[in-house]
C-alpha cells in the first residue's frame, strides 16, 4: 500500500513502515467509524478512505475501486450514495478528534468553496460564481468551518448551498432526495448553522475568521455577538462607521407626544467610509509589524487599529444596537491607499495586541490551502453521485482522510511555527528577529 505524495514521508518506505502506517490509520478510524454500525459499512468506509489516500489522479468511485484489490464498484456506490449512516454523528466524532489533534488552537475559519460540474443534475448545481474558475459557471458551492492552529487547519463541518431555484422545484428536490422541509439558507445562514452546531457539540470557542462576503453582512456580525463569539472579519472600504460612540444622551422630552427612544438623526455626526477614516488617522497610529514567518521570509506590512461604531442603516433611521468594533487597516508605505480592512470584536476577552490581531486577520490563507489540498490530493470535488446523501457522505469521508494526514504531519512537525510569546501592543520592524520564536524541527 503506497499513500499519496501528500504524506509527510519519503517515498521509499519499508514494508515495516507501511505496516505501522496502516496500523495508525486503523487506530485513527476505530472510534470514527463506530457510528456507522454494521461491520460491512465500516469495511467499505475503510476501502473508500484507502482509495482517497492512495496515489491516483481521479478519486471518483470507479477509478479508486480499480486501484484497490477486492474493491467492488457497486458496493462502494451503495455505501456512499445510499447507505443510511448518520453523517452528523460521524462529523461530531471527527470534530472532537480534530480538536484533540491540532493543539495550540487559534481560530474558527469560515469560508466557501466550489465544485465545477459539466451537467445540471447533481444536487445544488447551478450557474453561479465559481471561485475555482474565477467566473460564473455551472457548479456546486459549499460552506465549511475549519478548526485552525497557528500552522494547520482542518474541516469541522460542511453545508451544501441550495440556490433558490432548487427550492422552488419539488420534482428536482425529490429526484436528488433532499430531505423534506429543507428551506432556503443563504451562505451566511449556513455559516451560522455550522457555528451553532459546534456550540451544541461544545467545541471550544475561538475567534471566527471570515472574508468580506461574511464580514460585510452587519446581521452576520450581530449574530456572532449574540452568541458571545469573538471575530476578525474582512470588510470592504465602502462600509460606513462613526469614530465616536453614537449612543448619545436623548434630548429633553417634549410636553406632548410619545417620548423619544432614539436621538434625532440631525444630532448624530455624519459617518464616514472606512477608507476615509483610515486616511485621516494620524501618522502615530501606523506601525510596521512582522506577524509571521512565511515560506519566503518574514511577513511584514504597516497597520493601524482604531475603535469604530458601524453605521448600518443610519440613513433609514434603523436602530440596531451600536457596538464598538475595532477597525484594523493594512496600508503598506509603497501603496497610494490602504489595501485591506477588517472589523474585530472580542466578546469574553480583552482586545489583543496589534501583532496578535494582525495574525488572526491574516490566518484565512490556511482554509484556502485546505481546499487546495482536499481537492488535489483527496478528490473533494471528484464525487460523481447526484444525490444529497451521497455528497454529504463523500465530504465527510474526505474530511476524515484529511484529518488523518494532519495527524501524520503532526508526528513529523517539520517547519512548525510556534508563536508562544505575548504580543506587545505595537511591534515595529526594529524588534530583534533573534528573539522571535524559532521553528521546531
Amino acid at each position: 500500500m503506497t499513500f499519496n505524495r501528500y504524506m509527510p514521508y519519503d517515498q521509499g518506505m519499508t514494508s515495516r513502515e507501511l505496516k505501522a502506517l496502516e496500523n495508525r490509520l486503523n487506530r485513527f478510524l476505530k472510534d470514527l467509524l463506530a457510528p456507522l454500525g454494521r461491520s460491512e459499512r465500516q469495511h467499505w468506509a475503510r476501502i473508500y478512505l484507502q482509495g482517497l489516500l492512495l496515489d491516483g489522479d481521479r478519486k471518483s468511485i470507479e477509478p479508486m475501486a480499480n486501484r484497490i484489490p477486492g474493491a467492488d464498484v457497486q458496493a462502494l456506490r451503495q455505501f456512499v450514495g445510499q447507505s443510511p449512516w448518520a453523517v452528523e454523528k460521524v462529523q461530531k466524532h471527527l470534530a472532537e478528534k480534530v480538536v484533540d489533534l491540532l493543539s495550540d488552537p487559534e481560530a474558527w475559519i469560515l469560508d466557501e468553496t466550489s465544485f465545477p460540474k459539466a451537467g445540471d443534475h447533481s444536487v445544488g448545481v447551478a450557474r453561479q460564481y465559481c471561485g475555482a474558475l474565477g467566473k460564473v459557471a455551472n457548479c456546486q458551492v459549499a460552506v465549511s468551518l475549519h478548526w485552525s492552529s497557528p500552522e494547520r487547519s482542518c474541516p469541522l463541518g460542511w453545508r451544501l448551498y441550495l440556490p433558490q431555484d432548487w427550492l422552488q422545484d419539488a420534482a428536482r428536490l425529490a429526484e436528488v432526495k433532499v430531505p423534506q422541509g429543507t428551506v432556503y439558507r443563504s451562505k451566511t445562514e449556513l455559516g451560522l448553522e455550522l457555528i451553532d452546531q459546534m456550540l451544541e457539540w461544545e467545541v471550544p470557542q475561538l475567534p471566527v475568521i471570515a472574508d468580506s462576503y461574511y464580514g460585510n453582512d452587519f446581521g452576520f456580525r450581530q449574530e456572532l455577538r449574540k452568541r458571545q463569539l469573538s471575530y476578525v472579519v474582512e470588510v470592504e472600504p465602502k462600509t460606513v462607521a462613526w469614530t465616536e460612540d453614537p449612543n448619545i444622551a436623548l434630548p429633553p422630552p417634549k410636553k406632548t407626544g410619545r417620548p423619544r427612544r432614539y436621538p434625532p438623526l440631525g444630532t448624530l455626526p455624519t459617518p464616514k467610509d472606512l477608507q476615509g477614516i483610515a486616511q485621516e488617522l494620524p501618522e502615530s497610529s501606523w506601525h510596521a509589524v512582522t506577524w509571521r514567518q512565511g515560506s519566503r521570509g518574514p511577513m511584514r506590512s504597516r497597520f493601524a487599529k482604531t475603535p469604530i461604531w458601524a453605521a448600518h442603516g443610519w440613513k433609514a433611521q434603523a436602530h440596531p444596537q451600536r457596538i464598538c468594533e475595532y477597525l484594523l487597516v493594512e496600508w503598506p508605505k509603497e501603496e497610494k491607499q490602504p489595501i485591506k480592512y477588517w472589523l474585530a470584536f472580542f466578546a469574553k476577552e480583552s482586545v489583543p495586541g496589534l501583532r496578535r490581531l494582525i495574525s488572526l486577520a491574516h490566518c484565512r490563507w490556511r482554509i484556502e490551502q485546505d481546499y487546495r489540498e482536499l481537492k488535489e490530493e483527496l478528490g473533494l470535488d471528484h464525487y460523481e453521485g447526484r444525490q444529497w446523501l451521497g455528497w454529504h457522505h463523500h465530504v465527510t469521508l474526505v474530511s476524515m482522510a484529511f484529518a488523518f494526514l494532519r495527524a501524520e504531519q503532526a508526528l513529523v512537525k517539520k517547519n512548525f511555527w510556534c508563536d508562544i510569546a505575548s504580543d506587545p501592543e505595537n511591534v515595529t520592524e526594529t524588534a530583534d528577529p533573534a528573539k522571535w520564536p524559532l521553528p521546531v524541527v
